[in-house]
C-alpha cells in the first residue's frame, strides 16, 4: 500500500477512503451492542484499526498487512466464538505470522487448530498489496505456522474441548499488523525503525489498557519476552490493576522451544496456577 504523497520507499497503513479493501465495508459496518465482551473487544480493535491506517513506515518495510481488515470475517467469527464473560487470562503474543493469523485473523491462527479445534469460519479477502512470496489463500492455506501449531495443538492436548480453555482464557495479540521487507522476510516489531516503532507500539499499548479494562482480567501473560515486557510497561503506565507474567514463545527460531516448549509451557503455567483451570476434570466439575 503505497500513498502517492509518501516517498517511493514509503509504505503506508492505509491508504484512504478510495481504496478500502473489499472486506472492510463489513468491518465499518460492525455496530456493536456495548454491554457484552466481544463487543467491546471488537469496538476496540476498530479503533485501532482507524488510528494504525495513518502511520508510515520506511525501509526495511516494504508490505505491510492487517487482517483485521480483510480477514475481518473469520476474526469476528473467532471474537464473537469465543470472547466471554468471566475470562480472567489473557494470553499476548506480538504480532501475527505469516502462515498464522495473517492467513485466519485468529491469534497464532495455524490453519488446521483453527478449522478443525476452533471451529472458526467465515470468507478471508485478500491484502491490496501482496508480495508474490506471500500470499493470503485464508483458510485454505496448506502451509503450517510452526508457532501456531504448538500453541494451540498443547491446549488441544490439555483441555480437550475449546469451551475449557476459554471459559477462563482468551488469545489476543498486541500489534495486528505483519510487516516484510521486499524478499518477503517477515519482519517483527523490534526490527522496525525505532521512531516507527515506537508511534506503532504506542498506538498497541492504547489498545491494550482498553482491551484489558472491556475484559475484566487479572493476569495477562506475555506469550514471548517482548509482548510480556511490553505488556507490563503499557499497563503499568496507564494504572492499569492487572498482573502480568510470561510464557516462553513456541517458535521454531527459539532453540529452547524446539527442546520441549509443551513442558515448559506446562511447568510455567502451574506455577501461575493456571494449569488446574484447563484440565478437563477441573472444567467437569465446574
Amino acid at each position: 500500500m503505497f500513498n502517492e504523497n509518501s516517498s517511493a520507499n514509503e509504505v503506508a497503513c492505509g491508504d484512504g477512503e478510495e481504496d478500502v479493501p473489499v472486506c472492510e465495508s463489513k468491518e465499518r459496518g460492525f455496530k456493536p451492542a456495548r454491554e457484552t465482551p466481544s463487543a467491546r473487544f471488537l469496538q476496540a480493535e476498530l479503533e485501532l484499526n482507524a488510528h494504525l491506517r495513518g502511520l508510515r513506515f520506511s525501509d526495511p518495510v516494504r508490505y505491510i498487512y492487517n487482517p483485521l481488515e480483510y480477514a475481518w470475517d473469520t476474526h469476528r467469527c473467532y471474537v464473537e466464538k469465543y470472547c466471554q464473560a468471566g475470562q480472567k487470562i489473557l494470553f499476548l503474543g506480538m504480532n501475527p505470522g505469516p502462515f498464522g493469523m495473517a492467513q485466519t485473523g485468529v491469534p497464532f491462527g495455524e490453519v488446521k487448530s483453527v478449522v478443525d479445534w476452533l471451529k472458526i469460519t467465515g470468507e478471508v479477502s485478500r491484502p491490496q498489496n501482496e508480495h508474490p512470496k506471500r500470499r493470503i489463500t485464508g483458510l485454505a492455506c496448506t502451509q503450517s505456522e510452526v508457532s501456531g501449531a504448538r500453541f494451540w495443538g498443547f491446549f488441544r492436548k490439555l483441555c480437550g474441548d475449546p469451551a475449557v480453555f476459554f471459559q477462563h482464557c482468551f488469545v489476543h495479540n498486541l500489534c495486528p499488523l505483519i510487516f516484510m521487507s521486499d524478499s518477503g522476510k517477515n519482519l517483527t516489531p523490534p526490527e522496525l525503525p525505532a521512531a516507527e516503532r515506537e508511534a506503532l507500539l504506542r498506538l498497541c499499548d492504547i489498545a491494550l489498557c482498553q482491551v484489558v479494562e472491556a475484559l475484566n482480567v487479572s493476569m495477562v501473560i506475555g506469550v514471548g519476552k517482548v509482548a510480556e515486557q511490553r505488556a507490563r510497561r503499557a499497563l503499568s503506565a496507564a494504572g492499569v490493576n492487572v498482573r502480568v507474567e510470561g510464557i516462553m514463545h513456541p517458535s521454531p527460531r527459539n532453540p529452547l522451544a524446539n527442546k520441549g516448549w509443551e513442558d515448559v509451557a506446562k511447568a510455567k503455567l502451574q506455577e501461575l496456577g493456571v494449569l488446574s483451570l484447563l484440565s478437563k476434570t477441573c472444567a467437569n466439575q465446574s
